[in-house]
This record gives C-alpha cells, structure tokens and sequence, in this order.
C-alpha cells in the first residue's frame, strides 16, 4: 500500500509527510497535527528552514485576499490565505485543490533542527482559523476523492533517540485502516465532542495502582487525542500524583526535581537499562458499551526517553510526561505505542498494539479489556463549562441584569420623592442592553 512507511520523524521532532504543491510541483514536508485544524506552510525565507512555498512560482495559486493568525500550546503564526492544488507522492492518488495558509510571520513554531516545513491540521472544521466555513486539508480529500471519513496513524520512532533523523517514521493512511500495522484487537472510545480529537478518561495507573482521583480530573477541561503533541501531558494534580507515584514505585527518590519538570536530563551508564528502574503507566478510556473501560498501557521505554550521549560511557535521557493547564493530552509520547484510528464517520478513536512498538525485539506497549464501569462516575466529563462562550454571555447578562435591578433600587432610595422617576419595562430592557454592551468592550 503506498501509504505505508509514508512518514518521517520522531516524537521528539513531530512526524512529517512529503507533500507536492503547486505548478510546477514544489516539495515540502508537513507535520502531521491532529490537534490543529488548518494546513500552513512556510510562505517566506527564514533562518530555521531550508525551503519554503514560493506562491509566485505556481500557476495554479489563488489568492483568497486575508490573514490568519494560529496560536497553539507553543509558537503560532500568521499566514496569508489562498488556494492551490497539492499531489502526494505517498498518499492518495490524484490532485487536489486544498486551502493553505502560507507563513510569513512565526514565533516558536518553526525550531533549528526540524525537517519539516508546515503543518497539517487533522482534526474537525471547529478548530479551524478563522472559522469553521474553512474547508480542512482532510474534508477536502473526503469530498474530492471521495474517501471513507476516516484516517489512521502509526508512530515508529520509540526505539530512535530524540535527535535522531528517522528513516522510518511510520505511516499516514487517509481513508482507510492498513491490517499490516497493527496485531490483536482494535478498542474504540467515543468521541466527546467534535473539535479536537476530545475522549473521555476514566483512570490512571502506575505501577498497576491507581491514582484514586476524581475521574473528572482527568478530563479537565478536556482530555484529547494529540499527535502534535511531543509530551504525554496531565492536568497539575494528575502530574503530580503521577509523579509522585513514579517515584514511590521506583524507590528512586535521589532524583532532581529539573528532571520531572523538564529542565534537566537523567544519565546513566550505557551498560545500565534505566527502564528497568520504572514503572509503566496506564490509562483507561470508555469503552463504545459505556458500561464498559479498556485500558493502553506504556512502558518506560516510551516515557524514559533517550535524548543524548556523552562520550563513551553515558547516555542521557528526558521524562517525557509534562503538566498541563488546560488538557490531558494524549501525545506522541503515548501514541508510538499503538496504531491510532481517528473513525471520524463513526465518532470514535481507535486503539491497537503497533507493529513497530519494540525494543530490542520486545513490546514497550500494551492494551486489554474489558473491563467493568461499575465504581466509575457515569460520565467523568463536565458537560456545563464556562469556557463555552454562549454561558459566558448567559452569565454576563445576568449578572448585568442583577446589577442594574440593584442600581435602580439604589437610585429610588436616595433619591428626593419629587426627583424619582417612574422606570418602565422598556427603560430597564433599554439600559440593560447598554449595560451588556459596555461590559464586552
């Protein structure tokens, strides 16, 4: 199948696909992001890249005549919109006319050392910038090739070092499931909702422990599925729990707090296995039969992750699980050990053991099920949220609403009987929406 073996990369420096755009055809590699939703590429020289999309040179863009600006965890960028056709010379038969951003201004999004040259955005039209009528990158294909609403994704760089240049990367297949990349049985979790890839945690093990926090920890505000992501990365109470765990497991209390958090490496001798000194880490997701849970299951070898070595004798290594403000996030780091199937038609996730997921010819993942819900909440995912913008508005105007009924009162008190003035219904509804006006300036 020609969308086997199709991407290069490793966690540490994202997974990328080779793209063709344009006429005559320029070639770029593009980040593969299923936590994003518009297709980018570098439209302008810059010191970090070796190529980029020179709009000038193709016949077949089109200008759409405004910007956009994309933020993500790290870095954005601002980019210019437009049209042109793209081929892919390990993918999908054919051309096709997507929208694509070209980058002319970035902060921290294009680093020294990467080999890609823009991003494509995976996951739902909701996401996409700057509205949702932006066609995505994947809705384009649905529509003109008129391919199954699905895609899935293998992760193969768990037994590269992070700096290593990946030869092998894994494999993008747009449509469909590819049975050669995966053994045993594939598990489904629903989609929560359609924007990011967003499922629904139940619980946490380490060491085969549970953590015993309120399931609803996990989800919040959302937990999703992330390929752009390098880190597996945890709500702050779940990080640290984790964290804390780790360290209980593995009686390795010697360990410097610049290790978990990040900022510093951990060196053994290159005689030594450092996995063995740790645990393997757990996650349970809802299964499709909600009375039902299944469970994947990392081992060290994707978490402890190789990084550099140091003369002869050492090799150094980073945790490759961070603390998260506003998600779970499941990244790269997690989803190297399995075949990852985003069933958009169905609204599920799907997981199974990868056949790439070894080192030195044993399996750094697991996956089992299924088991009972019973003593779980039965949903762990807030379904009222202020982030949402519309209770936002709710709760402003009631509470400006309130606020001027206060102030009227207020005013008929202090005021002289012969200064009060008769407020009616319409004076109020007239001063409340000018109220409401004011407060979102």
């Amino acid at each position: 199948m020609a969308m086997v073996d199709n991407l290069q990369g490793d966690s540490g420096r994202g997974y990328y696909l080779e793209l063709l755009i344009g006429t005559p055809p320029q070639k770029l590699n593009i980040l593969v992001d299923t936590g994003s939703s518009n297709f980018a590429v570098a439209g302008a020289s810059n010191p970090d890249l070796s190529t980029y999309f020179n709009t000038e040179k193709s016949s077949t863009y089109k200008p759409l005549g405004f910007e956009v600006t994309v933020k993500y965890t790290q870095g954005s960028w601002t980019g210019t919109l437009g049209t042109d056709i793209i081929t892919m010379p390990k993918g999908i038969n054919g051309s096709y006319t997507i929208n694509i951003a070209t980058i002319f201004q970035s902060e921290n999004f294009f680093l020294k050392g990467i080999q890609w040259h823009g991003i494509l955005g995976l996951a739902y039209d909701a996401l996409a910038k700057p509205s949702s009528s932006m066609e995505t990158f994947f809705d384009s294909l649905v529509n003109q090739a008129k391919i199954p609403d699905i895609f899935s994704l293998q992760m193969c760089g768990a037994s590269l070092p992070v700096s290593a240049i990946g030869t092998n990367g894994g494999s993008l297949v747009l449509g469909g499931i590819e049975p050669s990349l995966y053994t045993g049985e594939i598990w489904y979790t629903p989609i929560k909702k359609e924007w990011y890839y967003q499922v629904e945690i139940l619980k946490l093990e380490v060491g085969g422990q549970s953590l015993n926090l309120d399931c609803r920890e996990y989800n919040a505000d959302k937990a999703i599925v992330d390929s752009g992501t390098t880190l597996l990365r945890l709500p702050e109470n779940v990080f640290n729990a984790v964290v804390g765990a780790i360290i209980e497991t593995s009686l390795i209390q010697e360990f410097s707090s610049g290790f978990w958090s990040g900022s510093q490496l951990a060196c053994w001798d290159k005689t030594e296995k450092p996995w063995t000194f740790f645990p393997k880490i757990s996650i349970y997701l809802r299964d499709e039969n909600s009375s039902r849970s299944f469970k994947i299951t990392i081992l060290p070898q994707l978490y402890i992750q190789p990084v550099v070595e140091i003369g002869q004798n050492l090799g150094c290594y980073r945790f490759g699980i961070s603390s998260s403000t506003n998600a779970l996030v499941i990244g790269a780091t997690v989803m190297e050990g399995f075949y990852v199937i985003f069933d958009r038609a169905q609204k599920r996730v799907g997981f199974a053991l990868s056949t790439c997921a070894e080192m030195d010819g044993l399996p750094v993942s697991e996956i089992e099920g299924p088991f009972s819900t019973a003593d779980v909440a039965s949903t762990c995912v807030s379904t009222l949220s202020l982030h949402e913008p519309l209770l936002w508005i709710v709760s402003y105007t009631l509470m400006s609403f309130c606020g001027l009924v206060l102030l009227v009162l207020i005013i008929l008190l202090l005021l002289p009987p012969r200064c009060r003035r008769h407020y009616t219904d319409n004076d109020i509804v007239n001063d409340e929406s000018s109220l409401v006006r004011h407060r979102w300036k």
